[in-house]
């Protein structure tokens, strides 16, 4: 019997900290084990704790991922490449053509300036935001739940 090989998606952002950490997140939830979901940064700045508690509140544990350098071999290997912010769009490895490039640019939530009540309301916004595109996304390749 052949085996389908599952789709591998890599979620690219700076610090891999926050926005791709969240789109990994939700793209696990979503699909399951029916696609092979990694994020990696063009730097590691560590999982921003504001990131999980705003995933947490969402249902979506990712306390346990870590902050991971993009891996080369595996992106080349990958059939999406989603970067999520304009300097990881601008500074991510040159992929072969077999990798479907898509880039959703979005606010850098670490980057929020306020009250401690307003930071937190930009985490939520923009986890809201990943987590509609991610939606979008699984059921455009026809991945249910």
């Amino acid at each position: 019997m052949m085996t389908l090989k599952k789709p591998i998606i890599y979620f690219i952002c700076t610090g891999n900290s926050c926005r791709s950490q969240m789109a990994e997140g939700f793209a696990r939830r979503f699909a399951g084990d029916k696609m092979v979901v990694v994020s990696g940064g063009i730097e590691a700045h560590g999982l921003n704790p504001r990131a999980v508690q705003v995933m947490n509140e969402a249902g979506v544990d990712i306390a346990n991922h870590t902050s991971d350098l993009i891996d080369s071999d595996l992106l080349n290997q990958s059939d999406y490449a989603i970067t999520l912010c304009g300097d990881a769009y601008d500074r991510c490895p040159v992929t072969p053509p077999n990798v479907t490039r898509l880039h959703w640019g979005l606010e850098d939530p670490a980057r929020a300036t306020g009250t401690e009540e307003q930071v937190m309301n930009k985490f939520r916004e923009v986890r809201d935001a990943i987590k509609e595109r991610v939606r979008s996304f699984v059921e455009e390749l026809g991945i249910k739940p």
